[in-house]
């Protein structure tokens, strides 16, 4: 019995290979799209743990939804909105389980820039993971997601003035965080 292996290049062949459950090709599409899919993941996940538990989560949708992926559309594109949509399903499934009181919103102080410039990568996103749940999610998704308030009410059930009122808490309580660790 004479077993030919042959190299697959195409993204099409991988979608097929992963529609049939074929391990190397899930394989080569977890390893290809990791990296882009974590730093979604972490985005929206408290802790690294937890991005990681997100990445999981979404690369089981990913290949159990493979079969729906239309060719003609980016793949990347299509795995990031289930990426998110996962983070997403999990935000809501926290929130039912903690009730936590949105804190009241401050006075807004002036934010030095020179404070940002001064901080890494690294930080500002574990700043921004010190968020609560509710202000990170809206953040992320306004800011560096691009939804907008309207679409942001739709997917997390929420008024558009509450997404909107979020965003300003979550801007605020990041200037305080960020100006609190330049102080220090």
């Amino acid at each position: 019995m004479g077993i030919s292996i042959g190299v697959v290049s195409t993204e099409s062949e991988i979608i097929l290979a992963c529609i049939r459950k074929e391990s190397w090709a899930m394989q080569k599409l977890y390893e290809e799209n990791y990296g882009i899919m974590y730093a979604i993941c972490l985005r929206y996940a408290h802790s690294k743990d937890e991005a990681i538990d997100l990445l999981h989560d979404s690369f089981i949708k990913i290949f159990n939804k493979i079969h729906l992926y239309e060719s003609g559309t980016l793949l990347q594109a299509w795995m990031k909105r289930l990426t998110v949509n996962t983070c997403i399903d999990y935000f809501r499934k926290e929130s039912k389980r903690q009730h936590s009181d949105l804190e009241e919103a401050k006075l807004l102080t002036q934010q030095s820039m020179s404070a940002l410039d001064n901080m890494q990568l690294e930080e500002i996103l574990a700043t921004i993971q010190k968020l609560p749940t509710t202000y990170r999610t809206v953040f992320n998704l306004h800011i560096i997601d691009g939804f907008s308030h309207k679409e942001i009410s739709e997917i997390l059930h929420i008024n558009e003035s509450t997404s909107r009122s979020n965003l300003v808490k979550a801007r605020q309580k990041l200037r305080e965080m960020i100006i609190g660790n330049n102080e220090e």
